[in-house]
């Protein structure tokens, strides 16, 4: 039986982000300084005048063409020893899913020794993380909300992430008004993760009551959302704000299924991002979601979103054995979906088979 454990405080509510400052003044514990880790779409937006940074704090700017790989993880970790900021009195995280992930990684790795790529994995994080503070500007990932932050591995093409208690964030300020500037396309991918990984666990072997009750209400919210005229108005962009913080509550209490083990594949192997490479691996999941997909393509039509098709229909034997590999070392989410024998029933050849129908 699980100790389940949920982000302990939350602040929601349009121009909540103004909280920030008498948040920060509370902390006692640490030195006294803060590490912003802030989406580069950020840079130079109004958006940082707004925030209580000193000359004392350390601001980094996530790039966020690319996922979070270890070795990019490490770095940042070794650029705050050589400046000996390595006990800030918080970590800020203010973006999306990948600068979240990477608050949470930072945090991580400041009080444990190691290497990202030595905690990939499920609740190897022995010692309790510097305090951290998530603040979501696009919303569905449920990074705000989970035990993990997912990273790849280049080295081994494992993509996984720190899944522990103490990658938790300990706070959240969730501020609608921060994802009304979000590409429409963009907003309906990432909404969509929530949206996905909440079927995936209704549907699998790992269930409960509670993770039931996260997932059936995030599901609810999104049906809302996305077969509504406007997906970005501004009700449904609180509603989806809440539908990412209950997915992410959810998939901390399950497991996710099929789409996100050949999701990482395609992102292992072809950089594709997590949520649009969610979007591209359901459109391949009829034999194991068909009513979920009739209703995610009922969803993408009634929001005019397009969702890109043949990105592994033609390519070398040499590819498809890397997507392979980088699909089927997923064991628990795949064992969650099909059970212990899920190799027998994804051998390669049906492995193949899907990413080609993608």
């Amino acid at each position: 039986m699980n100790n389940s454990k949920n982000v302990l405080r939350y602040i929601f509510g349009k121009g909540s982000i103004s909280n920030l400052k008498s948040i920060l003044d509370t902390r006692t514990e640490g030195d006294n300084y803060v590490v912003y880790f802030i989406d580069e779409y950020f840079k130079g937006n109004q958006i940082l005048e707004n925030l209580p940074i000193t000359n004392k704090d350390e601001i980094f700017f996530v790039q966020t063409k690319d996922e979070p790989k270890t070795k990019g993880i490490n770095l940042l970790r070794d650029n705050l020893l050589v400046k000996n900021k390595i006990n800030p009195k918080a970590i800020v995280s203010l973006g999306g899913g990948c600068t979240l992930d990477t608050g949470k990684a930072i945090a991580n790795l400041l009080k444990n020794p190691g290497n990202a790529e030595d905690y990939q994995g499920w609740d190897l994080v022995k010692n309790q993380a510097v305090y951290k503070i998530g603040i979501p500007t696009i919303s569905g990932t449920g990074a705000e909300a989970s035990r993990t932050c997912v990273m790849t591995n280049p080295e081994n093409g494992l993509k996984l992430g720190m899944n522990s208690d103490f990658t938790i964030y300990d706070q959240l300020i969730l501020d609608p008004d921060l994802t009304k500037s979000v590409p429409r396309d963009q907003y309906f991918y990432t909404g969509m993760d929530t949206y996905l990984h909440c079927i995936e666990s209704l549907n699998g072997s790992y269930r409960n009551a509670i993770g039931d009750a996260f997932s059936h209400q995030a599901i609810n919210l999104c049906r809302e959302i996305f077969l509504s005229k406007d997906m970005m108005s501004d009700e449904n962009r609180e509603k989806l704000m809440v539908a990412s913080y209950l997915g992410g509550c959810a998939i901390a209490n399950s497991y996710v299924g099929l789409v996100h083990p050949f999701s990482a594949g395609l992102s292992v192997v072809f950089d594709t991002h997590h949520c649009i490479g969610n979007c591209i691996a359901m459109t391949a999941m009829d034999e194991f979601y068909p009513n979920e997909l009739e209703e995610f393509w009922m969803m993408a039509k009634k929001q005019n979103v397009s969702i890109p098709r043949g990105i592994a229909s033609s390519v070398s034997e040499d590819i498809y054995k890397k997507l392979y590999a980088s699909t089927i070392i997923h064991e628990k989410p795949l064992n969650n979906a099909l059970g212990d024998r899920f190799k027998n029933i994804l051998t390669f050849e049906k492995v193949k088979e899907i990413f080609r129908k993608m």
